[in-house]
């Protein structure tokens, strides 16, 4: 099912379903075998990516995104450095637009000299600063569309327009919007990455990622993939097109959380700062607005009394469990500084919104705040 006129939530259940199912089912099988006789050509393989249940799963990832087709990868890392090596050689330039997850900033930190790739960190809310990052090498633009932990929102249609008109390949990390908020496909990014542990899961109980776009670039993915070994378990890839199925009950859910905890927390005076897109005093609460079907399940906030405060207010919190992750079905909290962002201030929270009710988290914050 890929009719434009389908709504999400229909999509989320039906998109890439195979009608009839195998056998009749309604639920697509695990394959979890690994060997497959070929009737002809290549069987097959689960290394590349081959299995029945891979590809059941990356026709899924294929219709929610609106891309061609998709890769399944073993972690939203696998994602986004075969996105990069697929489109980057040795010699050439990357203008990377924004504060990155911690994973994806170590990663050009530590490895992106070593593979003769160098890069800027430029504003993702500044079209100058992308033209003054330009080199003769440049060949790609990696942005998020939510960054993560600092929850900007940068001139995401502006940023696919300027890697078109550059001739560059444009690459956006969508985990932080999921498919249910932003569609980077129809506005112009040529691959859109997942870490699928989070949101798309959306039950901690899984590692995967996720890359979709053409058949020509995600066969480049794939190739990456194939040689570094960073197939989608079969299982895994079972679970995933399972949590997926719930995706825009849960996101939505989680969107009304966030923005109910957004408010209490922007309205108290124990709070210095509230970094969240749905609140109308967020810098770029304007193209949220614009673009946005929702504003996210993610915010960040500094309290009052700096890092001493913030320890003391997570370990007050009793819903939300300290863990450094996001996107499930529970609350999550985390003091982002001890979790490898060393570029932000050390006072800053994240608070992940799960699917509890939205008075039970605010009045959890309150009791925290001494309310």
């Amino acid at each position: 099912m890929s009719d434009k006129r389908t709504r999400f939530e229909t999509l989320a259940v039906h998109g890439g379903e195979p009608r009839p199912g195998a056998d009749g089912s309604v639920v697509f099988p695990l394959f979890q075998g690994t060997v497959f006789e070929a009737d002809s050509g290549d069987a097959p393989y689960i290394r590349l990516g081959t299995n029945p249940s891979q590809r059941h799963l990356e026709h899924r990832l294929a219709a929610l995104e609106g891309a061609e087709t998709a890769a399944a990868t073993a972690s939203g890392m696998a994602a986004i450095t075969a996105a990069l090596h697929s489109v980057l050689g040795a010699g050439d330039h990357l203008i990377a637009a924004g504060v990155f997850h911690g994973g994806t900033g170590r990663f050009l930190a530590e490895h992106a000299a070593r593979l003769g790739w160098a890069y800027d960190l430029v504003d993702p809310g500044d079209p100058d600063a992308w033209r003054r990052a330009l080199r003769p090498r440049t060949a790609a633009l990696l942005t998020e569309t939510i960054t993560n932990p600092t929850i900007r929102v940068g001139d995401l249609v502006g940023a696919a327009r300027f890697a078109r008109d550059h001739g560059l390949a444009s690459l956006i990390d969508n985990t932080l919007a999921t498919p249910v908020v932003f569609r980077p496909h129809p506005v112009g990014f040529d691959l859109v990455c997942h870490s699928a542990t989070k949101a798309l899961n959306g039950h901690s109980d899984i590692a995967a990622g996720a890359v979709t776009g053409s058949r020509a670039r995600i066969e480049r993915v794939r190739s990456v993939l194939c040689a570094y070994g960073s197939a989608l378990d079969p299982h895994a890839a079972f679970l995933l097109s399972r949590g997926l199925k719930t995706l825009a009950l849960r996101v939505r859910q989680q969107n009304a959380n966030a923005l109910a905890v957004a408010r209490f927390l922007a309205a108290h005076e124990a709070i210095e700062q509230v970094r969240y897109p749905g609140l109308a005093a967020h810098p770029d609460h304007g193209r949220a607005a614009a673009w946005f079907d929702g504003f996210g399940s993610v915010l960040s906030f500094r309290p009052v009394g700096g890092a001493s405060a913030a320890d003391a207010l997570v370990k007050a919190l009793r819903l939300p469990y300290a863990a450094a992750s996001l996107g499930g079905v529970e609350s999550l909290v985390t003091r982002v500084e001890a979790d490898g962002h060393p570029d932000v201030p050390d006072d800053l929270i994240r608070f992940s919104a799960g699917i509890e009710a939205a008075d039970d988290l605010v009045a959890d914050f309150a009791q925290a705040l001494g309310d």
